[in-house]
């Protein structure tokens, strides 16, 4: 059974200006790692505890030195921009996937990855930057949440996926994305065995409809979760009256798409992040739909940090990227060269 996290205030220590994770929130987190399956539960737990003694607490030290490479690449008849960032020894290699909006490649962040050890492509959304397509969203007068866009999108993921696997073949490679992503990777994954894992920042387990219904009934306003319960929120997603008077004009027609039915038929092991306070996505409800797939095999594991909301990548707090880091790394322990 793999092992969830929630996080209320962790802790955080402060070293050479960078945060560190608590210890504590890693080994909770791998204790129960369904790979090196040989070795004793005991000993695993002196192994992670020894690697992560000896890695999280020197992160700043060992950061690697990045070589970058501008490349394109084809998907469904339009060329690609993106920037491939290549560390002196790689770990693992992830794809990075857009949320909605005019998305150009997510350079800081790829830094970010491959500095830890991470191979990275990030490329422009279709139909902005450098590549070529429609971008498709409200800021140009159409709907970026049709299933059809979303399968667009997916494929364009799964282009970037076939070509960063040209460049290595022995490391796990997997696919990382924010918000919208939620719906575009399990939908790319399904879709493509070179994918090995998942990680998804604030990615909703719902439908597109009712991630809509949630939008119109938080309304933007940050304070939301101080003067609403779950239980309204959850009511929300069934009676909106606010949303159903937009969405019976032309604009907000599109077919609904439900990541909780794709993950249903997925087994790609996945990271869900989910902030707490997020407002844009309903993390509690995601949490639970989550839970029933882990109940039914699913290789899914989460973690909810109860002080932040939709943004966690840049975030007051560096701990959602440093435990994706670390996952993203340890897949190498147990996915074996296919």
């Amino acid at each position: 059974m793999l092992c969830p996290i929630i996080i209320k205030n962790k802790k955080i220590i402060k070293k050479n200006r960078e945060d560190m994770i608590n210890t504590n929130t890693i080994i909770n987190h791998f204790k129960n790692i369904e790979g090196l399956r040989n070795i004793p539960f005991l000993n695993r737990r002196v192994f992670f505890l020894l690697l992560l003694l000896t890695s999280l607490n020197h992160i700043k030290a060992q950061l690697q030195e990045v070589t970058t490479e501008n490349i394109r690449f084809e998907s469904e008849g339009i060329t690609l921009a993106g920037t491939i960032y290549t560390p002196q020894h790689s770990d693992a290699a992830v794809v990075l996937v857009h949320g909605s909006g005019q998305e150009h490649r997510m350079k800081e962040f790829a830094s970010l990855l491959a500095q830890n050890g991470i191979l990275v492509l990030t490329y422009d959304k279709r139909g902005v930057g450098e590549s070529g397509g429609t971008y498709m969203g409200p800021e140009v007068g159409t709907n970026n949440v049709d299933s059809c866009n979303l399968t667009l999108l997916a494929k364009d993921a799964n282009a970037a996926i076939n070509t960063l696997h040209e460049r290595d073949k022995n490391i796990p490679i997997g696919l990382v994305g924010f918000s919208q992503a939620g719906w575009i990777i399990p939908i790319a994954a399904s879709n493509n065995s070179s994918v090995d894992f998942m990680v998804l920042f604030s990615g909703p387990i719902i439908s597109t409809l009712e991630q809509l219904r949630f939008q119109f009934f938080t309304n933007g306003n940050p304070d939301f979760w101080n003067t609403h319960t779950e239980a309204e929120a959850h009511e929300s997603l069934n009676n909106n009256s606010r949303f159903d008077e937009h969405y019976k004009t032309e604009s907000y027609k599109f077919i609904d798409t439900d990541s909780y039915e794709t993950l249903s038929r997925l087994s790609t092991p996945g990271l869900w992040l989910f902030g707490e306070k997020d407002i844009q996505i309903p993390a509690r409800l995601s949490i639970e739909r989550l839970n029933t797939l882990k109940a039914e095999g699913k290789p899914y594991e989460y973690c909810l940090f109860s002080t932040l909301g939709h943004n966690l990548t840049f975030s007051d707090s560096s701990e959602p990227v440093r435990i994706a880091i670390h996952w993203i790394k340890n897949r190498k322990y147990y996915i074996k060269n296919k």
